[in-house]
């Protein structure tokens, strides 16, 4: 048994196909099948159950996929130990980041990383949050921007910042000169939200139930592909105040504010317990505190 043939196996489960993993793992195909059967035959047990169109593990082999992970976080760790005693701010950053924080969050912390950790560029990965628990327990990502709440076994995180949300309409809506709207106001309207799965509807729909029960919903793809569908007089929406900066101002959309107190979110980064580059995990959280934006609400530690 060897690092390899768990990688392989690691990398087969993940992509449920035998020639997609052979590529990611840069071998070809019946290299890397030879080598999971060398394995299964070791082991006296089948990990795979193959056919034409479909890869699956069998019982036994999710136990060992399980392990096998742990084990090659355990190795990986022990070269970044051996690293320890360099500089943990060299070398690529693997940040992974929520939509709906991701397009608005980087252009304000990447001319303060630039500097503070000019030898450390981020490869960054935007995705939904079960998503990007899945690739950080996995060690496929260094460390995920998210929001709250987010208790996973083995992960731990840092709270950031609060965030307030902000009603968007048409600029020719009935609401336009409203100073303020109440959550369950909402319910009356057709509203635009994210598809489902993205933490960020729920937590919109959380804070008006009413929309939910009673309101009418359509989804769209992403927050500025929402924007637009407002401006072109479609609906309403309910937007993070980061996305309703002044640099986005838009003429043929108003953005008006919740009654107070208004409906929010706690953003947070989140890493491995296991993870050794700390120092780099404090950076990307003191450059991200230390932005100081409008609709960044500090949270008392």
């Amino acid at each position: 048994m060897s690092l390899t043939e768990l990688k392989f196996i690691v990398a087969v489960a993940q992509e449920r196909n035998f020639r997609r993993a052979a590529e990611k793992c840069f071998v070809t195909q019946p290299a890397l099948s030879l080598a999971i059967k060398k394995l299964e035959d070791e082991l006296n047990v089948i990990i795979f159950e193959r056919s034409r169109t479909d890869v699956t593990m069998t019982e036994i082999g999710e136990k060992i996929v399980e392990q096998a992970e742990k084990v090659l976080e355990e190795a990986a760790r022990i070269k970044q130990l051996a690293e320890m005693g360099k500089n943990q701010l060299i070398g690529t950053f693997k940040l992974g980041m929520i939509h709906s924080v991701g397009p608005y969050l980087l252009p304000e912390i990447i001319p303060i990383l630039r500097k503070i950790t000019p030898d450390m560029p981020l490869e960054v990965e935007e995705n939904l949050t079960a998503n990007l628990e899945t690739q950080l327990r996995n060690g496929v990502i260094d460390a995920a921007v998210i929001a709250l709440p987010f208790d996973v076994p083995g992960l731990q995180y840092r709270v950031l910042y609060d965030e307030e949300f902000d009603v968007v309409v048409p600029n020719q809506h009935h609401w336009a000169q409203r100073k303020h709207i109440k959550p369950e106001e909402l319910s009356e309207e057709k509203v635009l939200l994210l598809n489902s799965g993205h933490c960020f509807s729920n937590q919109v729909t959380q804070a008006c139930p009413e929309l939910s029960r009673k309101g009418e919903i359509l989804q769209g793809n992403s927050l500025e592909t929402i924007r637009n569908m407002v401006a072109s007089n479609l609906g309403i929406t309910v937007l993070p105040c980061s996305a309703t900066a002044k640099r986005y101002y838009n003429p043929l959309i108003k953005v008006i504010p919740f009654v107070s107190p208004a409906p929010t979110r706690r953003i947070a980064i989140a890493w491995r317990k296991s993870f050794v580059r700390l120092e780099a995990v404090e950076k990307i959280a003191d450059a991200i505190t230390s932005v100081g934006s409008d609709y960044m609400k500090q949270v008392p530690i």
